[in-house]
Formats: C-alpha cells, structure tokens, sequence
C-alpha cells in the first residue's frame, strides 16, 4: 500500500467517525430519555476521540507505515450503507448505527490485519474493539425496544 492510498483509506474513515458523531449527537439532542441522551452522548465522545487517532495518522511519513501491498481491505463496501440522519424511526436509525458500527469494525479489522507494525496493529484492534463495544450496546437497546415482549 502506498501513502496515497493509505490517506485515502484513513480520509475515509474519518469522514465516518464524522458522520458517527453527527448523528450521535443529534440523536442525543432529540433523546429524551436521560439514559439514551447519555448513552448517545458517550457515543459522540468517543467517535471524536476515534477521529483524532485517525488524524495522527495522516502526518506520518510513507517509511513510518508499516502495510503489507498485498492486501485487499475492501473499504470502500463500507461506504454503501444509507447516511445517518436523525429524521428517521428509532429502531430504524438504530439498525442504521448498528450497520455503521459493524462497517467501522470491519474496516479497523482489516486495516489491523494489514499492519505490518505492531504498535499500529494495536492501535486498529483496540479501534475495532471500541466499534464493537458500541455494536454491543446499539443491539442491546435494538432488542429492548423491537422486542418488548421479551421483558
């Protein structure tokens, strides 16, 4: 993988903790529930965060990345899903959010999966297991409020 490339994949991914953190905090300004409000809330923070690790990587030099040029990292079947806009049904807008997250684990997965370096191998698996914290939590409120009839 080339320096170009790699810009390009992390641009990409920065434009999706972007989008993330749009509708998070949207949908924690519309919340009414404490809880959800909070929840939403922590969510932006963290997809905030999620950006500025991402940004540290754009200032690196091409002999500081460490991928190997074989790889295929099929980033760009994330970039199908709908955007994330507040205007939707909740258990719509949270199958949504649940998609964005798995898409985030997956990309910071593969890009894992890529590294060459250990230091930036750690660094996209401790991100893919941040985005599968929130999957876990998204699906956790998806089940409550699609399936009521379970509590």
């Amino acid at each position: 993988m080339n320096q170009d490339e790699f810009k390009k994949i992390i641009s990409s991914a920065i434009g999706c903790e972007d989008e993330s953190y749009a509708f998070y905090s949207t949908v924690s300004d519309k919340a009414k529930d404490k809880n959800l409000k909070n929840m939403f809330n922590e969510l932006a923070g963290d997809e905030k965060k999620h950006r500025i690790t991402l940004e540290a990587f754009l200032t690196r030099s091409p002999e500081n990345m460490h991928f190997s040029k074989s790889k295929d990292y099929k980033v760009v079947d994330a970039l199908l899903t709908p955007p994330l806009t507040a205007d939707l049904k909740p258990l719509e807008g949270l199958v949504i959010a649940i998609k964005k997250e798995l898409e985030a684990m997956q990309m910071y997965t593969q890009l894992a999966n890529a590294s060459t370096d250990e230091t930036q191998k750690n660094i996209f698996v401790e991100l893919a297991s941040m985005e599968r914290g929130h999957k876990s939590r998204l699906e956790d409120i998806y089940t409550n409020m699609a399936f009521p009839e379970s509590w």
